[in-house]
């Protein structure tokens, strides 16, 4: 971790329904240019925790901020991609991807549009309507919405769960293009694949339990840029994955005698 003040933080946040905790008491950092994934199992509070830095939800305690500011509802400097598309269905294409620059009060720029059709394989399809998409398309109309209001934050929620094996892959390697054409973005993803966590993060923060909390870290110390189809074959890929599957599991003394610090 760098002496910078990181861009996301999430500290000591509690998050709770009524009197039902959803998230208990955890803390999270995230550099710049950094793309940290937060993994854990179903209901433990992953969406939740992200639709909170995404300024949708109140913490019930704890604070959360960007770039040292209290998040205290959407920020333009932070763009979300939501697990179900969230399309509208009677927009175009393009009318889909231009529409959080309306929402912001901004000019389209017509040819940074164009640009932004091409480098997500949209082009030929910038007149057509959702319901005429795959969900693989649908899904790169979504990214392409978020990144047309030029982020600083983006946030994923499970991006890719939706969508058959071959889809998410070629979304996968999209994303790393992306990643490594936008220096100034930092991104906070939370999935429950512990192979997309490992291929597409920096740093991967397991959340356990019920309510969740994130107890581990784990660095992903394998080097930039990264191939979808060889990084399996490196044998620290399967070492990471044993821990992180291991704290999943709640064997974190498992974990740790494995060199990883709770």
């Amino acid at each position: 971790m760098s002496d910078r003040a990181p861009k996301i933080e999430i500290d000591h946040v509690t998050m709770a329904f009524g009197e039902t905790e959803v998230v208990h008491d955890t803390s999270l950092e995230v550099e710049q240019h950094e793309l940290v994934c937060v993994v854990g199992t179903s209901g433990g509070g992953k969406t939740t925790l992200l639709r909170a830095v995404g300024g949708l939800l109140d913490v019930a305690d704890g604070r959360l901020a960007v770039d040292g500011e209290e998040i205290a509802g959407p920020e333009p400097k932070v763009a979300m991609i939501f697990q179900q598309f969230g399309l509208f269905p009677w927009k175009t294409v393009r009318a889909n991807i231009e529409y959080g620059l309306g929402v912001q009060g901004r000019e389209v720029d017509g040819e940074e549009m164009d640009r932004l059709l091409e480098v997500m394989h949209l082009t030929d399809y910038a007149g057509q309507y959702p319901y005429q998409l795959s969900g693989g398309m649908q899904q790169r109309v979504g990214i392409a919405r978020a990144l047309a209001v030029e982020p600083e934050v983006l946030l994923m929620d499970e991006p890719f769960s939706a969508l058959d094996a071959l889809t998410r892959e070629e979304l996968h390697v999209e994303l790393l293009t992306l990643w490594e054409n936008q220096d100034r973005l930092t991104a906070l993803m939370v999935t429950h694949d512990i192979d997309e966590a490992i291929l597409l993060a920096d740093r991967i923060a397991v959340l356990r339990g019920q309510p969740g909390h994130i107890d581990l870290e784990f660095t992903v110390d394998i080097e930039r840029p990264r191939d979808a189809e060889q990084i399996r074959f490196d044998p620290r890929y399967a070492a990471l994955r044993r821990k992180v599957w291991a704290a999943l599991q709640g064997e974190v003394e498992s974990a740790e005698r494995e060199g990883v610090p709770a």
